[in-house]
């Protein structure tokens, strides 16, 4: 970074990441953290540099809008990304494209098995943001899925596994995007260089469609399952007045109708109530009050899509300098978002000039639309912000990466184990704070410390981080996209936690297998092989075995 010196700070340099993880892990909450984080790390830069005092300190702490600024600045196009991508999904959204594919789907889907492939190809399909997949994936399917008796539980979790697990895996969405910055200069390229090391995410995709083509349930999810179709769609209503109550009711009349309902047998998860509660009204209350437009068709949700797509290509190449003779692959590498926003761009041009003289939206509505898209990315974009801080600040000044490396070399420690215990490590962070956004945020920076880029274990590494951010993300309670998986598919909350975690957990233990393997041969593709054979496996044993069914 400009203005900045590299310092040898040693153990010293470890404190803002560590204090940055250690305060979100206690309170929860991100934001603080991480700037309390970076605040430690420019009073040891300045310390490391003109000793301790009072004006060292005043010193720090004026450097903090300036790294703030640099941040900025330098990742400017990725905050307009985001911005363009939050209005294109909210203007989508009020479309009502998403309604139209539910009812071609209700006429066209013959049997339980198709409804469930059908719903985790349009999640798949809905990739470029992870709220906007599971709250449209939910309303549209839901119709179906009752139609053919497939248990809201079950549909809550085909929700939930293809939001953020094709989120990470595609180079066109808010993900990629986010990742891309916190990996630094060239980071959208590195980003995609590690897709095939993403283990949790692809090999969840996987699973999904190996579940929905064999309906091989197990666990809690077989139980469900047998009680959706032995005694209809009931639900364990949660207390009066709180928002998970409301998610869980939605559907029914009144409470009172709701209270009549006998509660399942299955057992659940133990959870805070009230920590429930908050990430709950937090995660929904953004989507309240959204009017959505009951004249779309199917095209209005696909076509703005493959625009984003195509376009995006297309900008890559042009940025890139493709038309003026410059090789293919360098050109998409070279300025790759700028291309996004040219397809960003691109893709909301041609959603209002569809949108607008059909009456879809006014032109009022489309202009609001894109105010509530743009203001729907502030708190990611607020993340990004201080990663990108707290990731410079150990990268660039105190030299973090480089006093881990040396530690771990004096003890004579092999790096080719490091990916498969990064990976759980971000698993628990990310199930213990409830956002994998937070969770990359905190352990990239020093992943990527640790690792040179030149390395073979730099792309393991990254995508043992990812991976291992979205399995605690997806299976946490107070995720916001587990609390909108249950709220799209309306059915209780605790029970979707209670019935997914087998299924996470199973794809979870294969992909520690698997990052072992890659962390000795580093090719992904032989991991990638044996985890899809070990998945086929495992189900066929758990199905058999009918573990987690009461005889």
């Amino acid at each position: 970074m400009e203005g900045f010196v590299l310092l040898d700070t040693g153990a010293w340099s470890l404190v803002p990441p560590l204090l940055a993880l250690a305060l979100a892990l206690i309170t929860k909450e991100v934001y603080s953290s991480l700037l309390i984080g970076i605040v430690s790390g420019l009073l040891i830069y300045q310390f490391s540099l003109a000793g301790v005092g009072l004006e060292q300190t005043i010193d720090g702490l004026c450097l903090l809008p300036n790294i703030f600024i640099e941040q900025i600045s330098a990742n400017a196009g990725l905050i307009l990304f985001l911005a363009l991508l939050g209005a294109l999904t909210m203007l989508i959204t009020k479309a009502g494209g998403s309604i139209a594919y539910a009812k071609w789907a209700v006429k066209r889907i013959k049997n339980p098995r198709i409804a469930s492939i059908a719903t985790a190809l349009l999640g798949v399909i809905i990739f470029v943001d992870d709220y906007f997949n599971c709250l449209t994936v939910g309303s549209v399917m839901r119709p179906v899925t009752d139609r053919f008796k497939i248990c809201r539980e079950k549909l809550a979790w085909i929700i939930d596994s293809t939001a953020a697990p094709i989120c990470i895996i595609v180079p066109v969405s808010s993900w990629a995007v986010a990742v891309g910055g916190y990996l630094g200069e060239d980071g959208f390229n590195t980003f995609v260089a590690s897709i095939p090391y993403n283990f949790y995410a692809l090999l969840t995709i996987v699973f999904v469609f190996f579940m929905c083509a064999t309906n091989k349930d197990f666990g809690p999810m077989r139980v469900a399952e047998a009680e959706y179709q032995h005694e209809g769609s009931k639900q364990d209503i949660p207390p009066k007045d709180s928002a998970l109550e409301a998610m869980a009711t939605v559907g029914l009349s009144d409470r009172e109708a709701a209270d009549t309902l006998p509660p399942f047998n299955m057992e659940t998860v133990v959870a805070e109530r009230d920590e429930l509660d908050e990430a709950a009204q937090t995660a929904v209350e953004e989507f309240k009050g959204i009017a959505i437009s009951e004249k779309g068709r199917v095209f209005d949700l696909i076509v703005p899509i493959v625009v984003l797509i195509i376009f995006s290509i297309l900008g890559m190449l042009y940025a890139g300098g493709f038309f003026k003779g410059v090789d293919f692959a360098t050109a998409v590498g070279e300025n790759p978002v700028g291309g996004l926003c040219i397809g960003a761009t691109v893709a909301l041009c041609v959603a209002g000039a569809m949108f607008l003289p059909r009456g879809l939206t006014t032109l009022s509505g489309f202009v609001e639309s894109v105010s509530e898209g743009v203001r729907s990315m502030v708190g990611a974009i607020m993340i990004l912000v201080l990663a990108w801080s707290l990731g410079g600040c150990c990268r660039y000044m105190l030299g973090t990466g480089d006093f881990v490396s040396s530690f771990l070399n004096s003890l004579g420690v092999s790096l080719a184990i490091l990916p498969c215990i990064i990976f759980l490590v971000a698993g628990f962070i990310g199930f213990a704070m409830g956002t994998s956004w937070g969770t990359i945020a905190l352990i990239l920076p020093i992943v990527v410390g640790v690792f040179n880029e030149g390395d073979p274990l730099f792309l393991v590494a990254v995508g043992a981080t990812l991976a291992g951010a979205v399995y605690g993300d997806h299976i946490s309670p107070i995720s916001d996209t587990t609390i909108l998986s249950s709220a799209g598919a309306k059915c209780n909350h605790l029970r979707h936690v209670a019935t997914q975690l087998p299924y996470a957990t199973t794809v979870m233990v294969v992909c520690f297998v698997c990052y072992i393997v890659a962390g000795f041969t580093g090719n992904p593709w032989i991991s990638l092989v044996l985890g899809a054979v070990l998945i086929v496996v495992a189900v066929k044993i758990l199905h058999k075995s009918n573990i987690g069914v009461k005889k």
